[in-house]
């Protein structure tokens, strides 16, 4: 069943974790996800939304239910999926999950000698498992098009918490912002490691 609008449309930290055991579907493929982050808009200073909206990040104050997709670090693309009331800007960064369906296509997408528990292991490899880029911003997760998201199997493990990936400054205070939520002892879940100090930031969601 395709999640609808009012799912979406909740607090941030209410829908993050109910995302996980949900499976993202794009042509052949499917994702289980493992391992989500939120970002709470211009009340989180982790978040791309935090000083206001700009074209890149417009469609974040937009409806809930849609694909913010960004490059980064002009590497690999991320997804997100728009959250909350709009105007706020909320949303949960999709950061790992496991292939259950279109195997054949990930394996070519992904190259020879890439275990399947890594194929979609973090932000970027989860948009190259799924073909996902830029083009795919804005998409109405809702609309029941060419990308949807779909309700799961209630997940059988726990349930953890922990800081974000990569975020630095107050945003990447764990204490303060344990809004990275996975699923415990799934082999698909990305490793942790804290951010680095770089002179130019790119935050996520």
């Amino acid at each position: 069943m395709v999640l609808d609008r009012a799912f979406y449309a909740r607090p941030v930290l209410e829908v993050a974790p109910d995302l996980l055991g949900c499976v993202l579907r794009h042509g052949p493929v499917a994702l289980r996800l493992t391992e989500v982050e939120a970002y709470a808009g211009p009340q989180d200073p982790g978040s791309h939304a935090f000083r206001g909206p700009t074209p890149r990040t417009e469609v974040m104050f937009g409806e809930a239910g849609h694909l913010y997709v960004y490059l980064s670090y002009g590497m690999h693309h991320a997804v997100n999926v728009v959250t909350g009331p709009t105007g706020e800007a909320s949303a949960v960064l999709l950061r790992a999950g496991e292939v259950v369906g279109g195997h054949e296509v990930v394996g070519e997408r992904r190259g020879p000698g890439i275990r399947p528990r890594d194929w979609a292991r973090g932000p970027g490899r989860l948009t190259r498992a799924l073909g996902l880029d830029l083009g795919h911003g804005g998409l109405d997760l809702v609309a029941g098009g060419e990308v949807t998201l779909e309700r799961g199997a209630s997940p059988a493990g726990e349930i953890r918490t922990g800081p974000r990936v990569g975020v630095s400054g107050p945003g990447g205070d764990g204490e303060s912002y344990p809004w990275r939520f996975w699923l415990a002892d799934e082999p698909c879940v990305s490793t942790y490691r804290p951010a680095t100090s770089r002179r130019r930031r790119s935050r996520t969601g």
